[in-house]
């Protein structure tokens, strides 16, 4: 299967204990936007060595993020305001 690849900088969402994210570019989420299932894009995402299953996630503005869960970070020393390199591959829904 194809895998798309971006750059992007970590941010966090504002709310208590938010989640740290990256914004996919729109070039990278209009074009599957009938793959999506209330709003969720089934993914496999890589950053670094460490690889999960997950979704692009809507913004509700239209865009989409991916969530980068508090294992990778670690593991991949992120830190907020990091720019990093994401790759990932559209997976059938679980």
């Amino acid at each position: 299967m194809e895998s798309y690849e971006f750059n992007g900088i970590v941010e966090l969402f504002p709310q208590d204990k938010g989640w740290h994210f990256i914004k996919v570019p729109e070039m990278l989420s209009k074009p599957f936007k009938h793959l999506e299932d209330r709003g969720l894009i089934a993914i496999t995402a890589f950053v670094g060595d460490s690889a999960w299953n997950t979704s692009q996630l809507p913004m509700g503005d239209g865009s989409h993020f991916i969530a980068l869960p508090k294992a990778v970070r670690n593991k991949e020393k992120i830190n907020l305001g990091d720019t990093i390199k994401v790759v990932f591959k559209l997976r059938d829904r679980d």
